[in-house]
């Protein structure tokens, strides 16, 4: 059975981007792991951080961490794929960066996180042992995806990657920031082409991120409209030869 690692920094961008395929591959018997990075609950968070959470309508006594983390089993769940994994290490709100705009701009230099994060998911890669890797492009230049990036390509691990384009950053503006455009520029693009079954499982599993629908989309009807306008297709960068065949993919 050949398996396939999804690294998602975030409790959501995994099933955002490319959910779809991570349904399809398990309706076509892969294995599929969805492995996100900044899970770590905080206690007592103040500042930015707490803020983050009180936007939402929960309050501090609330583990913010942990409801997020229950509702990424859930989605899993909704995707038909193994229970998911989550890594302990802290959001950037947790880690300096004290506004909205300083997660979108360039990474502090005091944040040696991505050297944290390396050893880390190369053991991921050793546990599991996938014949495919997914992981983001760091569209819309969100701190934490930059350093997944970083972290996973100072391993040059040997397996093939999709790399996802960022959903909903995509969309949030005409020309949306990429700071690292020029690591995936010359890659071929693939695109999947989701089964209504795909697209139904994605559907549920990004609606299972209750405590993220109303901040992202505005609500459970403006996800359903960004995903439409997706017009059911995820589009990806690819490195390395891919190995098993994957129905709904072309060649890029």
């Amino acid at each position: 059975m050949p398996t396939a690692l999804a690294l998602s920094p975030h409790l959501d961008d995994a099933a955002f981007s490319c959910g779809g395929l991570l349904a399809s591959l398990a309706q076509a018997g892969w294995r599929v792991v969805m492995a996100t990075l900044f899970t770590g609950s905080v206690a007592e968070p103040r500042g930015f951080a707490l803020a983050c959470q009180l936007d939402k309508g929960l309050g501090p006594e609330v583990d913010y961490m942990a409801l997020r983390r229950d509702e990424d089993v859930r989605a899993a769940a909704a995707l038909g794929i193994a229970p998911p994994v989550h890594l302990p290490f802290r959001e950037a709100p947790h880690r300096g960066y004290g506004s909205a705009p300083e997660l979108f701009a360039d990474t502090r230099a005091d944040d040696g996180v991505a050297a944290d994060l390396a050893p880390a998911i190369a053991g991921l890669i050793a546990a599991e042992s996938p014949d495919l890797l997914l992981a983001p492009q760091a569209i819309g230049g969100h701190v934490d995806h930059v350093q997944a990036v970083r972290a996973l390509r100072g391993l040059a691990p040997a397996r093939p990657i999709l790399w996802w384009r960022d959903f909903p950053y995509t969309v949030r503006d005409a020309a949306p920031k990429e700071p690292l455009a020029d690591l995936f520029a010359d890659l071929a693009e693939p695109a999947m082409r989701l089964t209504p079954d795909a697209q139904a499982r994605k559907r549920a599993a990004c609606a299972a991120y209750a405590s993220q629908i109303g901040f992202q989309f505005g609500g459970v009807a403006g996800l359903d409209a960004r995903l439409a306008r997706e017009q059911g297709t995820e589009r990806f960068r690819r490195s390395g030869r891919l190995g098993p065949a994957i129905p709904g993919l072309d060649a890029g």
